[in-house]
């Protein structure tokens, strides 16, 4: 069974990132890492021990990379949105069974394996192939290897309450979602325009929502 493990909000820079992310829930994400050979660094900000807010951004210290960057980071379109402002741009989902899912569906749709580890740190993900992922709303999986990143970052208060997808193609989708384990993670709709919703409260009674369009 999978479950969100990670929220993605893109940016230009870590810095307008940073802002956006402090601007809208009034706390600023502390300092994550670079993604060696990847091209992107990010911060973070905690949501409880299982689940956290990444931002992230093409890393200006990096030579480019020898592939595209994740979560459409290099997408014309996509960039020219985020010149505008961050937004939420995708989602990740935890796994304790990656190898065999990615088995199950085969590379065509659940992308390869790759390993990753940042200080003590590690993971593998497994990047649906790019426009397999229906607009990002079909996540990358991922599996640390021992504690989850969550149980390291300072707590915000802030939680995941639910998260939606809309979709043209709502069946296929859901099913999408359900061979990965998360058909009951992430509630689908129909629409004629792709859509990532995002819904945090914080433990004061706050509550946000965030969208990819």
């Amino acid at each position: 069974m999978a479950e969100i493990d990670h929220i993605v909000i893109g940016a230009r820079t870590l810095e307008e990132g940073a802002r956006y992310v402090e601007e809208i829930l009034g706390v600023k994400p502390s300092k994550g890492g670079a993604h060696a050979g990847v091209g992107t660094h990010n911060m973070l900000l905690g949501m409880g021990a299982n689940c956290y807010l990444e931002v992230i951004a093409p890393d200006p210290g990096q030579p480019e990379p020898p592939h595209s960057r994740p979560f459409d980071l290099d997408d014309a379109s996509l960039r020219t949105a985020l010149e505008a402002e961050p937004r939420l741009i995708a989602y990740v989902a935890s796994t304790p069974a990656l190898e065999a899912v990615v088995a199950r569906l085969g590379p065509s749709q659940a992308g390869d394996m790759i390993e990753m580890s940042r200080g003590n740190l590690s993971w593998r993900m497994a990047f649906p192939p790019q426009r397999q992922d229906m607009d990002n709303l079909i996540p990358p999986l991922i599996q640390w290897n021992g504690e989850r990143a969550a149980k390291h970052i300072k707590d915000s208060g802030w939680r995941l309450a639910a998260l939606e997808a809309e979709h043209p193609d709502a069946a296929s989708l859901r099913s999408s979602l359900t061979v990965r384990g998360l058909g009951d993670a992430v509630k689908v709709r129909q629409s004629p325009h792709p859509r990532l919703i995002v819904h945090l409260r914080h433990r004061d009674g706050r509550e946000v929502t965030l969208t990819s369009a």
